[in-house]
């Protein structure tokens, strides 16, 4: 409908790389400033939520800053996938939550992550 709109997919990419990277970063560094804490709110172990932390802002860094960004984002699908399961079977949230985030929340990222990797991030990338 919008042919015109083409020539700003890779400047699309670029900010849908970059929110989808802030808040997978701003996530993991919450869970590495009182991992103690976080693990019992989680209800995983401290060790557990250490490793995820970091795997949160490495995929976070990878994704926003376009480093190894298909591999990272099918990190951060896979980070998604453990919270929807980890919602729907231990919490039972619903699709769209009670009192917090449904899982609709982590669906939204598995797609974009799957976006990210099906186009490489896009042509503003740092390492392919």
């Amino acid at each position: 409908m919008f042919p015109q709109l083409a020539r700003f997919t890779d400047a699309g990419l670029l900010l849908l790389r970059l929110m989808v990277g802030l808040v997978f970063i701003a996530s993991g560094y919450s869970d590495l400033t009182d991992p103690e804490a976080r693990s019992k709110s989680i209800e995983m172990s401290k060790g557990f939520t250490i490793f995820l932390g970091c795997a949160e802002v490495a995929g976070g860094l990878g994704v926003g800053l376009g480093v190894f960004t298909q591999l990272a984002a099918f990190g951060l699908v896979a980070v998604s996938l453990g919270a929807i399961e980890k919602k729907l079977f231990s919490w039972h949230t619903g699709f769209w939550g009670e009192k917090s985030y449904g899982w609709h929340y982590d669906l939204m990222f598995i797609l974009m992550n799957l976006v990210i990797a099906a186009t490489d991030g896009g042509r503003f990338v740092l390492l392919k």
